[in-house]
C-alpha cells in the first residue's frame, strides 16, 4: 500500500513532506472550521465535516495539487442569511426551528451542481482575464482579512462577538506565545527544512503550555471537536418548486464566490510553485466535493488561501498533502479530540500571522508610484472592498470591471486616420485602431461626407471591428454618404470581419472591394479591382 501511494503521489521524500504539511494544515483547519460554522449559525461539527470532505475530495479530483479547500468565511457570511430565513420557513411549515440547516445542505448540493456545470462548459479559463492589479489587490486585501480574523483570539471568548479584550498577564502571555510560534516558523527553515516549521512551532508551544500548566486559551475553549463519522442526511424539508426558488439565488451566489476564490487561489499557487493547475478540472472537483458534503451534513466550502500557503510553504506540493490533511482532520474528530482541544490558540494564531506576512504582496507598495494611476487605483479598490465587505468575489468583479472600463476608455482614444487622394479622384481613409462601442464616436468624427469626393474608400488594414456597435457605425457612415449622393467602399478587411458582415446581412449595406482573391464572400455588394500592393491575407478582426 505504501509503495502504491509513493508511485501515485510522488517519491518518498515528497510523500514525507506532503504528510507532515498535511498534519500542519489539519491542525490549522480545526479552529477555522469551528469559527466559520459559528459565523454561519450552524453547529461546529458541520464546519469540521465540511473541512474534512471538501479538503479530501478536491485533493483527489481537483485541478491544483497542493491547494487546500474547506469551509471558508467568504461562504459563511452568505450562509448565515440562508440559515436564518430557512429556520423561519421551517417554523411556518411546522418543521421545527432548525430547518435552516437542511435548506443549507440542499443549497450546497445545488451549488456543487452549478460548479460542475461551469467546469463542463470550461468557464474556468476566464480566470486568465483577471488583470495583475486585481491579483495584487486580492492578495493584499485577503492578507488584511486574515490578519483581522485573528483579533478575536485576543479576547476572553473568541466565539462570542463583543467579548472583552485580554488584559494584563493574560495578554502578555498570549502575545509571547504568538511571537514564539512566529520566531520558530521564521528561523527554523534557515537551519533545516526536514520538518515543517509551522508544525514544530505548534508542537513546541503546545508542550510549553501543557508542561508548565499555563492559563491561556486553547482550541477547546471555542468548542468541542469530538464527533462521529459523517452520515447521510435524512431530509424533512419539502423538495418542491418553492424550495428551489428559495435556495437557487443563494446557491448561485455561493457557487460564484466559491469558484472565484478557488480560481484566484489556484492562480496564486501557480505563481508560488511555478507550475500550472487545471482551472476547469478544479471547478468540477469543487462541485463534486460540495455535492457530497451537502448529502453528508457539511456546510460546503472552497479553496482556502491561508491554509494553501501554509501547505506550500511547509513542503506540501502533491495531492497527498490535501488527502492527508483531510484524513488527519477526521481522525482528530474521531479519536484525538482531547489532544487537539488542548492546543493553545496562540500557536495557531502565530501560524496565521506568518501566513499574513507571506501572503501580502509587499512589492505592490513599492510600485504604486511607478505604475499607471489606474492600476494603482484598482489595487487599492480591490483591497478596500475585500477588507470592508469580506466578499472576495465582489472585490474581484469590481476590480475587473474597473480595469475593463479603463482599457475601453484608453482604447477608444487610439482610433486615428490618414488620408490620400488617388489619381482617379477617390479619397482613401486609412483607419488605425480598434472599432468598438467606445471608439465609434471618434471614428465617425473622422469623416466629412459633405466635403469628400464622390467615391470614398476606407482602408481597414490597421483597424479591427470587434462588436455590433462597430458595424452599426459603418452602416450609419454609409448612409451619410448616400444622403450626399456619394459612395462609400471598404477594402483590406479581414476574413473575420467579412463573416461579421455576412451574419449582419442587409443590416449593413456597404460595398466591399474584392481586393484579396483568397477571400470567398457571399451576399455582399462587391466591386472587382486589381489587388493592391498593400492587400493582406487572413488578418483577424477587421
Amino acid at each position: 500500500m505504501i509503495q502504491l501511494i509513493y508511485r501515485k503521489f510522488g517519491n518518498r521524500l515528497q510523500a514525507k513532506d506532503d504528510l507532515l504539511s498535511g498534519l500542519t494544515v489539519a491542525l490549522a483547519l480545526v479552529p477555522e472550521a469551528i469559527a466559520f460554522a459559528i459565523i454561519a449559525g450552524v453547529p461546529p461539527l458541520v464546519g469540521l465535516y465540511a473541512a474534512f470532505m471538501v479538503c479530501l475530495i478536491t485533493a483527489i479530483a481537483g485541478g491544483r495539487p497542493g491547494m487546500i479547500s474547506g469551509a471558508t468565511g467568504a461562504l459563511a457570511v452568505i450562509m448565515v442569511g440562508l440559515v436564518k430565513i430557512g429556520n423561519d420557513k421551517g417554523v411556518e411549515l411546522g418543521l421545527g426551528e432548525n430547518a435552516g440547516l437542511e435548506y443549507l445542505f440542499v443549497a450546497v448540493i445545488l451549488m456543487g451542481m452549478i460548479q460542475i456545470l461551469c467546469g463542463t462548459l470550461k468557464l474556468g479559463r476566464f480566470v486568465r482575464l483577471i488583470p495583475q492589479p486585481v491579483m495584487f489587490g486580492f492578495v493584499n486585501g485577503l492578507a488584511i482579512v486574515i490578519f483581522m480574523a485573528q483579533f478575536p483570539m485576543f479576547t476572553e471568548s473568541p466565539t462570542v462577538p463583543g467579548s472583552d479584550w485580554l488584559a494584563g498577564g493574560s495578554l502578555f502571555l498570549m502575545l509571547g506565545l504568538v511571537l514564539l510560534t512566529m520566531a520558530i516558523s521564521f528561523f527554523l527553515p534557515k537551519y533545516t527544512t526536514a520538518v515543517p516549521a509551522s508544525l514544530v512551532g505548534i508542537i513546541v508551544v503546545s508542550l510549553i503550555v501543557i508542561g508548565m500548566n499555563l492559563d491561556t486559551l486553547v482550541v477547546g475553549d471555542m468548542s468541542s471537536v469530538k464527533g462521529g463519522f459523517p452520515t447521510l442526511v435524512s431530509f424533512s424539508i419539502p423538495f418542491n418548486l418553492d424550495t428551489l426558488i428559495f435556495i437557487a439565488p443563494f446557491s448561485f451566489i455561493l457557487a460564484s464566490v466559491g469558484l472565484i476564490e478557488s480560481l484566484m487561489t489556484l492562480t496564486l499557487i501557480d505563481e508560488l510553485t511555478e507550475t500550472r493547475g487545471q482551472s476547469n478540472r478544479e471547478c468540477v472537483g469543487q462541485g463534486l466535493a460540495n455535492i457530497v458534503t451537502g448529502f453528508f451534513g457539511g456546510m460546503g466550502g472552497c479553496a482556502m488561501i491561508g491554509q494553501s500557503i501554509i501547505n506550500i510553504r511547509s513542503g506540501g506540493r502533491g495531492r497527498l498533502s490535501g488527502i492527508s490533511a483531510g484524513i488527519f482532520l477526521i481522525c482528530f474528530v474521531l479519536f484525538a479530540s482531547g489532544l487537539i482541544e488542548r492546543i493553545p490558540l496562540a500557536a495557531l494564531t502565530g501560524v496565521m500571522f506568518m501566513v499574513v506576512i507571506g501572503t501580502f504582496e509587499w512589492s505592490s507598495i513599492r510600485i504604486l508610484r511607478k505604475i499607471p494611476k489606474s492600476d494603482a487605483f484598482v489595487i487599492l479598490l480591490v483591497s478596500i472592498v475585500t477588507v470592508v465587505t469580506h466578499n472576495l468575489a465582489l472585490a474581484v468583479v469590481s476590480g475587473v470591471i474597473v480595469s475593463a472600463l479603463v482599457f475601453a476608455w484608453k482604447s477608444a482614444h487610439h482610433v486615428h486616420r490618414e488620408t490620400e487622394i488617388r489619381e482617379d479622384g477617390a479619397k482613401v481613409y486609412y483607419i488605425h485602431g480598434p472599432l468598438f462601442f467606445g471608439s465609434i464616436q471618434d471614428f465617425s468624427n473622422e469623416f466629412s461626407p459633405a466635403e469628400d469626393p464622390d467615391v470614398v474608400i476606407i482602408d481597414m488594414m490597421d483597424s479591427r471591428v470587434w462588436d455590433h456597435s462597430g458595424l452599426e457605425a459603418i452602416q450609419k457612415l454609409a448612409e451619410r454618404y448616400r444622403t450626399n449622393e456619394k459612395t462609400l467602399k471598404l477594402q483590406h478587411i479581414s476574413k473575420n470581419c467579412r463573416q461579421l458582415l455576412e451574419t449582419a446581412g442587409t443590416m449593413v449595406d456597404v460595398i466591399v472591394l474584392d481586393d484579396d482573391p483568397t477571400y470567398i464572400v457571399a451576399n455582399l455588394k462587391k466591386e472587382n479591382r486589381t489587388p493592391s500592393a498593400g492587400a493582406i491575407d487572413g488578418v483577424d478582426g477587421m
